[in-house]
């Protein structure tokens, strides 16, 4: 990596679950590199959502090396997610067109319902998991398939966990690390960042400043979501044998599922 920069570059990994990120130093001057990163970093740069695109190479073997501006600043605290910045950030990417279209470019498919079904039930084929709630789960998520088709698509993080927003010393706010990024129903970020990190009693207030009317038709669907996104949760720390992690997954699942009706969701 040092080769890219010149002499006097300094070249740290920045960890993640790629481990393909780095930090480089040169004095003062300061980049986050990043291998094979999202291919429509240039779009996401160019509106503001992330830092600042620099330069980006391509090697010998076929990886593409990207720098961005460093961005002095902090993630985000869990409590910190009902700030205004943080819905007007995510109302601006459920809205860009620009973004959706690059996503079509390179052939990206809509995460639809069925394909979520589809594919945990095939991961669960090939994964020893003696859970009967995850069972439960998957006959819900069948049962309510039908009420949850999306009237629209539009480009979703699909982690907004408050470590991936950056507030930057200027009071600039970004949202980071769009590897797993999907075109989807947008009520899957905001059933995920609702259900984590918004009181429910908070809920309408906080989609007022996205832009959005809560509705029962919009609970139902953010419910589907999240539960969807637990299963996917628990198998991910199954494969990693991080079962603490995965048992409170499994215990959060249970809550989910004892919500029956619109009006308990």
């Amino acid at each position: 990596m040092e080769h890219l920069l010149g002499e006097g570059w300094q070249v740290i990994p920045a960890g993640g679950a790629t481990g393909e990120a780095y930090y480089a130093q040169h004095g003062e001057e300061k980049l986050f590199l990043k291998r094979n990163s999202s291919p429509f970093l240039a779009v996401l740069s160019a509106e503001g959502i992330v830092p600042k695109l620099l330069w980006t190479r391509r090697l010998e073997n076929g990886d593409v090396i990207t720098a961005q501006r460093w961005v002095n600043g902090r993630e985000l605290k869990s409590f910190e997610m009902d700030e205004d910045l943080v819905a007007q950030l995510l109302s601006k990417i459920h809205r860009s067109k620009e973004l959706l279209e690059m996503f079509k470019r390179i052939g990206n498919k809509p995460l639809t319902p069925h394909s979520i079904v589809n594919e945990l039930t095939e991961r669960l084929r090939t994964v020893s998991l003696n859970e009967a709630i995850i069972n439960d789960a998957i006959s819900f998520l069948k049962k309510e398939i039908t009420e949850v088709e999306p009237q629209q698509y539009v480009v979703c993080h699909c982690d907004i966990n408050h470590n991936n927003w950056v507030l930057s010393e200027e009071g600039d706010l970004f949202l980071i690390d769009w590897d797993g990024a999907m075109v989807a129903d947008p009520a899957l970020d905001l059933g995920l960042l609702l259900y984590w990190y918004i009181p429910r009693q908070d809920w309408e207030d906080w989609l007022k400043k996205y832009g959005l009317i809560l509705t029962h038709d919009l609970c139902k669907k953010m419910h589907w979501y999240v539960i969807s996104q637990t299963i996917y949760g628990i198998l991910w720390h199954k494969q990693r044998e991080e079962y603490s992690e995965m048992k409170y997954w499994i215990s959060y699942l249970c809550e989910l599922l004892e919500v029956t009706t619109v009006a308990e969701i």
